[in-house]
């Protein structure tokens, strides 16, 4: 018998991309564990993924092409060999793309966050035949706009100093579900002294092991942060010198934050004046002391019409009291902007056809638009979609809308996929999937500072081939011989962190494959000195490019659109709000067929206030119905005050097929955009609930 471990990586959509080792017997993996040796891994990894050979050895594991026999939604398929398949996607993609290649759409995600097996070679093919282009923002586009615009780049506190914080805020997050290094690490800060506040509208897990837990409504961060911009500046509680040295706009800034007193941002934000006040007080005092005071935000602050804003406000906050000058301090939303990352070698948009015409689709309109007509402003109807890594039915708003598009019969949909997910019942081919266990693919991340390297630890199961390796077939079966359909996973993933950047000149991908990671070289405290990425090299209070983009240029706030003052008619007909958060045993849909994790996460559940529930003659074990003009689905009812007044919360996303009803909270989504970067708008949802009627009771 012959035991080797195998270096790997986490591929899902986490900021804590975790180093793995594979234990593999005779060609068989059997453990997969954390590394103890990767400072941030640790040697812990999170429920699901320690669960990772049971997915990869699935009994329903996806093994071998597959076309579709039923009606489109049936999920009724027979099997037929590679080489059927290929020829039938080549001959149907070529006949749309010989009247109009924008026809055909990708619709990929974050199912893996790999470079390789991610949007390498995937994008090659598409560019090569001119496809549309889709714009993929179903996670977290807002918040980054926002932060941009102030900050200059996804760049920011690093994790491994969190332990030595002071005060450390978690804003619009979960980290015990969704970033568990990191809550280590603020733990081992709490045992060293450190103040924890959460600010969530859900007494999540993370919130109820605070200190502190301000419970604002949806939507309404960027207010909370205008009213402690105003504490810090109407009592002085800032740094000055660095204010003077390494920001633009303060005094914009003022004059535009007096309009926002403790007692109207207690009314916007359905908390009390004196949580405001003493909010600001905490993090300004804690600044003057020294101490490094830390902001963890995560994307559930920027699931809002105005989530954009919400962020950019929220990064203004360390550059007033000067927290960017500690290695613990500052802010944290996402480090991708960290990372030298060669995009135009890996997706090669140069292939684009020169003089072609060019579309985009935002994959959060998926819905609306795979029923839209051909029209000039338009273009032509999609007539062709290829899915991977994604699975759109049970993710995208407004689902009953998304299944009708899926369910177009004169549409071509082709799912590469692990399982039969919802989106794959529509399929008219499916194909198998390599896991992460099956392939190699390079990594970044955006919740460390570690490139990371994945190596095959088995060989594919069945039939399944890695992403690359089908769109070289498909590129093959279309005629395309240039040479970057030729080049093999390694040598795309040697391409990864190829650049003059001397970020990565300490690293090669031998090298990088043969020790699993390496951390970039980046200053601890980043700006420490100032130095941002702005176009004025300050933290921009004041944003002349948000200017010429059509926005406030400076920090403001945008209310929900459900919501009372955006539109009370709504507001009145559906009086609560609903947010649908990751559930801790699930990441976004992936794991949800895991029986041993969806046993452990039980059944979909709404979770809703006491006083709203006996408004309502609700009790907990009740089969409740969640409902407005979008759609409805049901769900068993918990009466718990970790649901503030006014709130419900569906933790999601269960896949349809599992579900009662079969649908999700998805139902009720809508497909209206964020401010900035056209994301979704999932926590801006206004909904009714009451007892379900069960048939035959």
């Amino acid at each position: 018998m012959s035991t080797n471990i195998v270096r790997a990586v986490c591929p899902h959509d986490c900021p804590d991309t975790c180093a793995l080792l594979v234990t593999v017997k005779d060609g068989v993996a059997t453990e997969v564990r954390g590394d103890p040796d990767h400072p941030t891994t640790a040697g812990v990894l999170c429920t699901k993924v320690s669960r990772y050979t049971e997915r990869t050895y699935h009994a329903e594991r996806l093994l071998y092409p597959q076309k579709r026999v039923g009606k489109k939604g049936e999920g009724r398929f027979v099997r037929i060999s590679w080489d059927e398949a290929l020829d039938m996607i080549a001959k149907r993609l070529k006949s749309i793309a010989a009247k109009d290649p924008l026809a055909i759409l990708p619709y990929s995600y974050a199912g893996t966050m790999g470079l390789v097996q991610g949007d390498s070679m995937s994008q090659r093919f598409f560019h090569r035949i001119g496809a549309s282009f889709l714009d993929r923002t179903i996670c977290a586009t807002a918040g980054g706009v926002g932060y941009k615009y102030t900050i200059g780049a996804r760049i920011g506190t690093d994790i491994e100093q969190t332990q030595n914080a002071k005060l450390i805020i978690i804003w619009g997050g979960n980290p015990i579900a969704s970033s568990l290094h990191f809550w280590m690490r603020a733990q081992e800060a709490k045992r060293n002294g450190a103040k924890l506040i959460a600010i969530d509208p859900y007494r999540s897990l993370t919130a109820e092991k605070c200190h502190q837990h301000i419970a604002l409504l949806p939507g309404t961060d960027s207010a909370l942060a205008l009213g402690i911009m105003h504490v810090l500046i109407n009592e002085d509680l800032l740094d000055h010198d660095y204010i003077t040295r390494y920001t633009l706009g303060f005094d914009q800034l003022a004059n535009q934050v007096r309009e926002w007193p403790p007692e109207r941002v207690a009314e916007v934000c359905g908390i009390t004046a004196a949580e405001v006040i003493d909010l600001a007080r905490q993090y300004g005092t804690s600044a003057q002391r020294g101490e490094p005071s830390m902001i963890r935000m995560n994307y559930g602050v920027q699931r809002v019409h105005g989530g954009g804003m919400a962020v950019r406000n929220i990064a203004c906050l360390p550059a007033l009291v000067g927290a960017w000058r500690h290695a613990a301090g500052g802010v944290q939303l996402s480090l991708s902007d960290s990372f030298p990352k060669n995009m135009a070698a890996l997706q090669r948009p140069d292939l684009f056809p020169v003089d072609a015409n060019q579309r985009t689709i935002n994959m959060s309109t998926i819905g609306d638009d795979l029923l839209r007509e051909s029209s000039e402003t338009f273009g032509p109807k999609i007539d062709a979609l290829i899915v991977y890594n994604s699975n759109p039915v049970a993710i995208a708003p407004e689902s009953s809308v998304v299944a009708q598009g899926f369910a177009r019969e004169d549409l071509f949909t082709v799912v590469l996929e692990h399982f039969q997910t919802d989106t794959a019942d529509y399929a008219d081919i499916l194909l198998p999937a390599t896991t992460q266990l099956e392939h190699v693919d390079a990594h970044s991340a955006y919740g460390h500072l570690y490139m990371m390297a994945n190596t095959a630890a088995i060989a594919p199961m069945g039939e399944a081939k890695p992403n690359t390796e089908i769109f070289r077939l498909l590129a093959e079966r279309m005629g395309l011989h240039d040479a970057c359909f030729q080049e093999s996973d390694d040598e795309i993933a040697a391409q990864a962190f190829k650049m003059s950047d001397a970020r990565a000149r300490h690293t090669d991908w031998a090298t990088l494959k043969k020790n699993g990671w390496s951390k970039l070289r980046v200053d601890a405290a980043p700006f420490a000195l100032g130095r941002f990425p702005t176009p004025s090299g300050k933290c921009e209070f004041y944003s002349e490019t948000m200017l010429q983009h059509g926005f406030d240029p400076l920090p403001s706030y945008i209310p929900p659109y459900e919501s009372l003052a955006s539109n009370p008619d709504c507001a009145a007909k559906y009086p609560l709000a609903m947010i649908s958060p990751p559930a801790r045993n699930f990441l976004n849909s992936s794991f949800v067929n895991v029986k041993s994790l969806r046993d452990t996460e039980g059944e979909p559940h709404l979770d809703i206030h006491p006083e709203d529930a006996l408004l309502r003659n609700i009790s907990t074990g009740d089969m409740v119905r969640i409902y407005n003009d979008r759609g409805s689905f049901v769900a068993l009812a918990r009466v718990t005050e970790k649901a503030r007044t006014g709130l419900v919360v569906g933790l999601s996303i269960w896949w349809k097929k599992f579900a009662s009803d079969k649908k999700n909270a998805n139902e009720v989504t809508s497909q209206n955009l964020t401010d900035m970067g056209s994301g979704p708008t999932f926590y801006d949802v206004l909904v009714q609930v009451e007892k379900a009627e069960i048939v035959g009771s």
